[in-house]
């Protein structure tokens, strides 16, 4: 495994000629497992791996050949979650007290879902002992700070050139989210805080897309948004955020972390769906 040091925090997917003013990102995709982050754990790394965004950052790699960058996470979520605060802690993790401005009481520090997690997907806790809170910073400051100031920057990059910046933000969920009695799997969730994070044409375009190929879309249910929509989705000041989930049954085994037969089918239909949204930008937000 390689060392800290060996670890470039992301990867920036940038296109030739930036013609859109779109942003993709992916925050859980990362799957760099290095021996620093394994001290102390006690899981297989099959079993925290079933906590990534397994292979998101390749269903939706053709957004550069359509004029938007990609920015994908290299660390695992299980380790630094960028997709939350910088600080929301669980003092229950740590050796030592924790400072008073941590946030320790969120939802997902309840849930032990914080920025460093306790717990992966499936409940089991990942660590056999207890955490310096210098290696929360270490974590903070290495991995999810560098991906933030490159996504403020493209953000920023964007707003300048075109006045205007809508961004994807791009997930998977486990088997059988949002199912209801008697109906079958949603297949994908749309994700813009009940219309506060984004201008309702572009969920109203990326639901019309996916739903004309066959797929069972819904929206705010059971995600809504994470830290990402959360605290970039400001339509106000011309910045726009849509979290898109899909199922991870469309194009994944889950058990194993192999792609399907079908991934590369389902990959170009998410191309497409890249496709109609840098191409429809302007006129849903311009």
């Amino acid at each position: 495994m390689p060392n800290a040091e060996e670890i470039v925090p992301y990867r920036l997917l940038a296109p030739e000629r930036p013609f859109a003013p779109v942003v993709f990102t992916s925050a859980h995709s990362g799957r760099v497992y290095s021996t620093d982050l394994m001290a102390g754990v006690r899981l297989c790394p099959l079993s925290l791996r079933r906590s990534e965004d397994c292979f998101v950052d390749e269903l939706f790699d053709a957004a550069p050949l359509h004029g938007a960058p990609l920015l994908a996470a290299n660390f695992p979520r299980a380790f630094c979650d960028a997709n939350r605060e910088a600080w929301e802690l669980d003092p229950a993790m740590f050796s030592e007290h924790l400072p008073d401005w941590v946030n320790t009481t969120s939802s997902r520090v309840n849930a032990g879902l914080g920025t460093i997690a306790k717990v992966v997907a499936s409940g089991e806790p990942i660590y056999a002992v207890k955490l310096a809170f210098a290696e929360a910073e270490r974590r903070i400051y290495t991995y999810w700070r560098p991906y933030h100031d490159t996504l403020n920057r493209l953000i920023g990059d964007i707003k300048e050139r075109f006045g205007y910046c809508l961004v994807i933000d791009c997930h998977s969920m486990p088997s059988g989210q949002g199912k209801r009695a008697n109906s079958r799997p949603v297949d994908f969730v749309l994700g813009d805080l009940h219309g506060s994070a984004c201008a309702s044409r572009v969920t109203r375009a990326a639901e019309a897309l996916l739903t004309g190929k066959g797929y069972l879309v819904r929206r705010n249910d059971p995600y809504a948004g994470g830290y990402i929509t959360r605290h970039y989705g400001r339509p106000a000041e011309d910045v726009h955020v849509l979290q898109i989930e899909i199922a991870r049954a469309l194009y994944m085994d889950e058990a194993r972390i192999e792609r399907l037969a079908r991934f590369s089918f389902v990959r170009r239909q998410i191309a497409e769906l890249v496709e109609s949204i840098t191409l429809q930008v302007h006129d849903l937000i311009g």
